[in-house]
């Protein structure tokens, strides 16, 4: 790769996910990425200044090599704005062709594109959506759910018992608005595959984010996979489940294709029916997502561990997903119906006698990592040897996450960003979602006199609380004769207790 190159990097929202993740992937390497100022890019649902996002990926693309391009973000200012807007579909279809023009000023730009399908959630609750579906949000899945079931032939009676009673009581007003603003995002979907079929945009995602097999999210795709087929883009457009990792996934992509490289991947799984569940927020079976996730990055499933450039242990559930934050409680099919100890026992033998490089997708819970493997990972001293690391949020959410990382390392090797970047996981997925949110989230914020959906803002005493609390979880689950987490900063970025931002450092030793 050139050392000059230069990739814009157009981020999803102002989240840490979105914001930090890919541009910490991108300081180990010898890639120049450039982002907006993160006072431009929004707080939640207030969406990001569009005008200067705009104007500085225009001003900057005149010296750049490739940009990477949330178009929720460019469109309606963030993810979470992308379910409150208000705007036309001409509005939205003007600015989607504004890349268009970007391509014809600068034809040397390779552009990758990502757009989510806006979701539907089966819950009434308005954090990120609007302030209505406090109070209907169940009801709307509800109502497209069992439509779709309908127009299949396969709802029950009870369902249509339900679907009649939903059409009485849910107001008119309230669903001509979702169903307005689902409208105009899907045209923006199609607008955006006709930039691909025209070679603007050059390789794009459309992640699904909380899925369900029925309704409206559900119809969405169907209709926007056969706009895929029809323009025959199945080789430049690839959907499938996921959302907040796609920055990583298409840097990495990014990297490979600059070196001109396919990596091979083994997968090894815990369970023999990992590969069969449906993870929890998804829509099919883990091993077809896996697939997805692995080519997206740049990548392709490997045959077997001799070929492969680096192995993926995924610590699936044996049979049915369940939440980290559960996972005291006694499981049979966590305990019985997969095999922790042989996973870690392989990795550790393929990387330390067979000189490979391993890496760990923790996909055995959703939101949050499994404790028992990260202690066995301890006790073997692999923590800090591995490629990659990630088990956060959804299982596409971890897949792509430390698939990305693990192709970055392939090239670069064990740099002191690297190291980082495992620490903040082990930090984060381990230590935040699986532990200390967990025990925030049971009883000290309410006893500290707040709700896990509004703390005392993004540095106030809960952080301190929490801060404390993981470096207690650090000591226990992580720090060791390998190495150790320091913590920098702790804050609460969306003043809730669901995601933290953390800025860490690896140590070889233990300080203090």
């Amino acid at each position: 790769m050139k050392s000059s190159t230069r990739l814009l990097f157009i981020p999803l929202d102002e989240r840490p996910c979105n914001y930090q993740f890919p541009y910490l992937l991108a300081q180990g390497t010898d890639l120049e990425m450039e982002r907006p100022p993160l006072e431009w890019m929004g707080q939640k649902k207030t969406p990001g200044d569009t005008t200067r996002l705009w104007a500085w990926l225009e001003e900057r693309a005149a010296t750049a090599d490739g940009a990477i391009v949330a178009m929720d973000t460019l469109l309606y200012g963030g993810i979470v704005p992308s379910r409150l807007h208000g705007m036309s579909s001409e509005q939205v279809r003007d600015r989607v062709n504004r890349l268009r023009r970007l391509k014809q000023l600068y034809p040397q730009l390779t552009l990758y594109a990502f757009q989510l399908i806006m979701r539907c959630p089966q819950y009434s609750l308005a954090d990120e959506e609007p302030d209505y579906y406090a109070d209907w949000g169940r009801e709307i899945f509800r109502k497209g759910f069992i439509e779709h079931r309908q127009e299949l032939g396969i709802a029950t009676a009870e369902e249509l018992l339900e679907l009649t009673d939903i059409k009485e009581r849910l107001p008119i007003e309230i669903l001509d608005d979702y169903l307005g603003r689902r409208h105009v995002n899907l045209e923006a979907n199609e607008v955006a595959l006709d930039l691909v079929a025209e070679g603007i945009i050059d390789f794009m995602i459309i992640p699904q984010d909380d899925s369900a097999p029925y309704g409206y999210t559900a119809k969405d795709q169907q209709r926007l996979r056969s706009r895929i087929s029809e323009l025959g883009l199945d080789l430049n457009v690839y959907m499938y489940p996921g959302a907040d990792e796609v920055g990583c996934t298409l840097l990495a992509r990014w990297v490979n294709k600059m070196n001109n490289v396919v990596p091979l991947v083994y997968p090894r799984l815990s369970a023999l029916q990992g590969a069969f569940v449906v993870p929890l927020f998804e829509d099919r079976y883990f091993y077809e997502t896996l697939k997805y996730q692995i080519m997206a990055a740049g990548g392709l499933i490997a045959s077997s561990a001799t070929e492969a450039d680096w192995i993926l242990l995924a610590n699936t559930p044996g049979d049915t997903m369940a939440e980290a934050s559960s996972q005291q409680r006694a499981m049979t099919g966590y305990d019985v119906h997969r095999n922790v100890v042989e996973l870690v026992e392989y990795g550790s033998y393929m990387l330390q006698y067979a000189g490979q490089n391993v890496a760990v997708a923790d996909v055995g819970y959703a939101n949050g990592a499994d404790l028992k493997l990260l202690r066995l990972l301890k006790q073997k001293g692999l923590l800090f040897k591995l490629a990659g690391y990630a088990g956060w949020n959804t299982s596409s959410n971890t897949l792509g996450t430390v698939i990305a990382q693990s192709m970055l390392y392939t090239h670069y090797g064990s740099t002191e960003e690297h190291l980082d970047f495992l620490s903040l996981r082990y930090a984060e997925d381990a230590c935040y979602c699986a532990v200390v949110r967990t025990a925030m989230n049971n009883e000290i914020v309410e006893q500290m006199g707040f709700t896990k959906f509004m703390l005392d803002g993004p540095r106030g005493s809960v952080a301190a609380v929490i801060r404390g609390r993981l470096e207690q979880a650090l000591n226990e689950y992580v720090n060791g004769p390998e190495g150790c987490v320091e913590i920098i900063d702790c804050y609460m970025p969306w003043n809730r207790t669901f995601e933290v931002g953390l800025t860490v450092r690896h140590h070889a030793e233990k300080r203090g």
